[in-house]
C-alpha cells in the first residue's frame, strides 16, 4: 500500500536533539547535549503524597473526562502567579496545555496559513520551528546580538515584501540555545516597534524561574498584554513528565485557541492537573525553585571554568546568569556536525548549533547543557571536547563537513 502524505507531514523534520540523544544513551558517554532538567530536582516525595491524597480524595473526577480549559484552580494558581510578576491576567485567560510545546502547536494551527510569514529569533528554539514549519509559513529570521532580536529589525520585517508577518516569536529570558536575557532596555524597545508595526508576540518562558543572582525584566506581555501570547511550563520547576504548561492568550484569541486545543486532544490529563495543584497551592515553589537555582549556579559556574580551562582559542561563549545553557562558537571553519560523531567517539556529547537557525546557519556553533551532570562530570566532559576541538584544528585542513 502507497500512502500518499499531506504537504504538511512532508515537511515534518525529526528533532536532531532527539536523535542526539539516542547517542547520548550509549554507556560512558557525558551528554552535554540534552536540553533536560536535572532529575535530582524533581519532588518525587511531594508528587507521591499529592497523587495519594488526590485519588483519596477526588478519585472520579481526577480519574473522569475533564474541561477543555483547564482545571479551574491551577488556571486560578496560574493567573493569581503570574499577577505577582506584573502581568495583568485573569483565570479566564488561561488555557492548561500538555506541554508548552502544545501551546507552540495551537498558536501556529490558529495564527498561520500557508505561505504567511512569521518571525523568529536568530538564532531560535528548534522545538519551535518544528511546530510552526507543517503549517507552510515562510520563517524570516531577524538579526540578533548579544542581547536579543534588534528591535529596528523586527519593524522593517514586519511588513516585507508586502505581507505583514502573523508574529514574532521570542524567548526573552536565558534563550534555548543561546542562553541570552534580554536587558529592560531591550524588552521596551522591542514591544514598542512591535506595537507600532502591528506584529503580535509570542513569548516563551520556560527558564525565567531559573535566574542565578538577579531575576529578568518583565514580560513582554506585562508591557503589551493585547498583542501578546504568553506561554509558561512547569516542566523546568516540577518535571516534565508530567507535560503541563500553560497559554495566556488575549481574551478575542482564547476562544480559537481553545477550539484548537479541543480538537487535539480534548483536554490536558486532570490527574496530573489536580496534583500539580495539590503540591504548589500552599507555596511549595516558593522554597523548591531556589533549591534548583543554586545547584544550576554551581553547575554553570563549573562549565564557565571548564570551557576556560581547556577550550582552544578562538573559541568564544557567554556565561548565562540563568536558564540551562551555554552558546559557543567555534574558530571559523569548524563545522560543528562533523565534529561531533568525533567528540562521541571521544566520550562527549553536544548538539551542533546549525539546526537552531530558521535562515544561513552558521555551522559553527554548538550548545552546551550543564544541568544534568555533576561539576566533576562537566570537567572531564569539557576536557574530553577541548582535547578534540584541538586535534581537528591541529589538521589541514579545518575540519569541514
Amino acid at each position: 500500500m502507497s500512502w500518499k502524505l499531506a504537504r504538511r507531514a512532508e515537511r515534518m523534520n525529526p528533532s536532531i536533539i532527539r536523535e542526539i540523544l539516542k547517542v547520548t544513551e550509549q554507556p560512558g558517554i557525558l551528554s552535554l547535549a540534552g536540553g533536560l532538567p536535572s532529575p535530582d530536582t524533581f519532588p518525587a516525595e511531594a508528587m507521591r503524597e499529592a497523587a495519594a491524597k488526590v485519588l483519596t480524595e477526588a478519585p472520579r473526577e481526577s480519574l473522569q473526562y475533564a474541561a477543555s480549559e483547564g482545571y479551574a484552580p491551577l488556571r486560578e494558581w496560574v493567573a493569581q502567579h503570574l499577577v505577582r510578576q506584573g502581568m495583568r491576567v485573569e483565570p479566564s485567560q488561561v488555557l492548561i496545555t500538555t506541554g508548552s510545546q502544545q501551546g507552540l502547536d495551537l498558536a501556529g494551527k490558529v495564527l498561520l496559513d500557508a505561505g504567511s510569514r512569521v518571525l523568529v529569533e536568530t538564532p531560535t528554539y528548534l522545538g519551535a520551528l518544528q511546530a510552526f514549519t507543517p503549517y507552510e509559513p515562510v520563517i524570516d529570521a531577524v538579526p540578533s546580538d548579544d542581547d536579543g532580536p534588534l528591535p529596528e529589525a523586527v519593524a522593517t520585517m514586519a511588513r516585507q515584501g508586502g505581507d505583514a508577518a502573523r508574529f514574532f516569536y521570542v524567548l526573552p529570558n536565558f534563550q534555548n540555545p543561546s542562553g541570552r536575557c534580554m536587558s529592560e532596555g531591550r524588552r521596551a524597545a522591542l514591544v514598542e516597534h512591535a506595537r507600532s508595526a502591528g506584529v503580535p508576540l509570542v513569548e516563551d518562558n520556560p527558564y525565567g524561574d531559573l535566574w542565578f543572582d538577579t531575576p529578568p525584566a518583565a514580560s513582554l506581555a506585562s508591557r503589551w498584554a493585547e498583542g501578546v501570547i504568553y506561554l509558561g511550563s512547569f516542566s523546568k520547576v516540577l518535571a516534565p513528565g508530567l507535560r503541563l504548561g500553560y497559554v495566556v492568550a488575549p481574551p478575542a484569541l482564547y476562544p480559537k485557541l481553545l477550539q484548537a486545543k479541543q480538537a487535539a486532544d480534548l483536554h490536558t490529563p486532570v490527574f496530573n492537573q489536580r496534583m500539580v495543584h495539590e503540591v504548589i497551592k500552599n507555596g511549595f515553589l516558593d522554597q523548591h525553585v531556589p533549591t534548583i537555582r543554586a545547584r544550576y549556579a554551581a553547575q554553570r559556574d563549573a562549565m564557565q571554568a571548564a570551557l576556560t580551562r581547556h577550550m582552544p582559542a578562538g573559541c568564544h561563549w557567554n556565561a548565562p546568569r540563568g536558564g540551562m545553557f551555554f552558546w559557543v562558537e567555534l574558530p571559523e571553519g569548524v563545522d560543528a556536525m562533523a565534529l561531533l560523531p568525533l567528540a562521541v567517539k571521544a566520550g562527549v556529547a553536544f548538539v551542533p548549533g546549525a539546526a537552531f537557525f530558521a535562515r544561513e546557519p552558521q555551522a559553527h556553533t554548538m550548545r552546551l547543557s550543564f544541568v544534568t551532570l555533576t561539576p566533576e562530570q562537566i570537567e572531564r566532559g569539557v576536557a574530553l571536547l577541548g582535547e578534540t576541538l584541538v586535534e581537528v584544528l591541529d589538521r589541514k585542513p579545518v575540519l569541514t563537513p
